[in-house]
């Protein structure tokens, strides 16, 4: 499709969703997307996607472009947000259990700064509806280059952080037969004590268990390929950080994925990856606007600079190869290719597209593409 209606369908439609509060208009909007794809009002929102194939972690993704997690807890969405454009979809977080999240209001836009305070709690119907929808998905069926889809996992509000490996273990069983690439949340700020997981010992602890998991899976889900031979199910997992950690804990975090990666490459296994970054609890950006002091994560504009940051810090400490999705404040094609520049391999939206619409998944997918070319 081309870019001038799904620029003006948005231009049309913004003025009416930001007369809503947020969070009505993120259910409106979802709902809205689930009811019309497959229909010609998809006309709306659909645009051709960008090629521009890139291997990242022994995926190969067809645009460095991907949207992040958060957007679509339940995965009711995905084939509709692929038409978007996307080189990939992420969604969730899904937890074992469903949970409602954390009272309302809890989502509030400051469009001054073209940025957004959230505080859902990862907010969403359980594992196995979230199953149910990925299944429903056509994704895979989508040509010869299909949309990759990764699945975010995090752990109940009501688990304790002693038994949080538990809730993980679970998702991870749960989407590993249906994933790209698994990420694991320990960054968000919205379930009390989740960033504690980032610690050193915790997040060896957790990632031991996980890889320990995951080689049984892998197994579990093995094919048979054409020449008779026992093809492993290789999923890599992804690890998302927080953007607020010191340069100390990023080192540590870097050398804790480094070790499990090397593990991984000495057994012919794919391995590990890192999203930078999550949403961020300083206001320092924001202040004196509505709604800053609101608890919860700061996402949008105002995060760029310290997830690119976070970003360059990881870059420099795992070397050229090791995979980054970078994430946090991309509002135009210049703040994509800043994340790439940064050491991305590739970059995620969702805030974005809240300010600026669908058209900004082609541009910062063209622009990435116009500065390799």
């Amino acid at each position: 499709m081309p870019l001038l209606p799904t620029r003006l369908s948005y231009a049309l439609a913004r003025p009416l969703l930001f007369g809503l509060d947020a969070e009505t208009a993120h259910d409106a909007t979802m709902s809205a997307l689930a009811r019309a794809h497959g229909t010609p009002l998809a006309w709306a929102w659909c645009d051709s996607r960008v090629e521009d194939p890139v291997t990242v972690a022994g995926l190969r993704f067809p645009n460095r472009v991907g949207l992040a997690a958060g957007l679509d807890k339940n995965a009711r969405c995905i084939d509709a947000l692929g038409a978007l454009g996307f080189g990939f979809v992420e969604v969730g977080t899904v937890t074992p259990k469903p949970q409602p999240g954390n009272p309302k209001p809890r989502m509030f836009r400051l469009p001054r700064a073209q940025a957004l305070i959230n505080r859902l709690g990862f907010n969403n119907d359980g594992l196995d509806a979230f199953l149910a929808n990925v299944q429903r998905a056509r994704f895979r069926q989508q040509g010869a280059s299909p949309l990759l889809l990764g699945l975010n996992i995090g752990k109940n509000a009501a688990t304790p952080t002693e038994r949080a490996t538990d809730d993980y273990l679970a998702g991870l069983a749960g989407v590993y037969p249906h994933a790209d690439y698994v990420t694991i949340n320990i960054s968000s700020p919205n379930t009390q004590n989740l960033r504690a997981l980032q610690a050193d010992a915790a997040l060896d602890a957790l990632l031991g268990a996980l890889a320990e998991r995951r080689a049984v899976l892998a197994r579990e889900h093995a094919t048979t390929g054409a020449d008779g031979r026992t093809q492993l199910r290789r999923v890599p997992l992804f690890v998302k950080i927080a953007p607020d950690l010191d340069e100390a804990q990023v080192a540590v975090i870097a050398a804790t994925l480094q070790r499990y990666a090397a593990a991984d490459n000495a057994a012919d296994q794919l391995g590990w990856g890192l999203i930078a970054t999550n949403t961020t609890l300083a206001r320092d950006s924001v202040q004196g606007l509505p709604h800053a002091e609101e608890t919860g994560g700061l996402s949008g504009a105002p995060l760029l600079a310290a997830s690119n940051r976070v970003i360059a810090q990881l870059r420099q400490a795992l070397g050229p190869d090791f995979p980054i999705i970078g994430v946090g404040g991309v509002l135009s094609a210049r703040d994509a290719l800043t994340k790439i520049e940064a050491g991305a391999d590739l970059v995620q939206i969702y805030t974005g597209l809240i300010y600026q619409g669908p058209a900004l998944v082609r541009e910062a997918a063209q622009a990435i593409r116009d500065r390799k070319a």
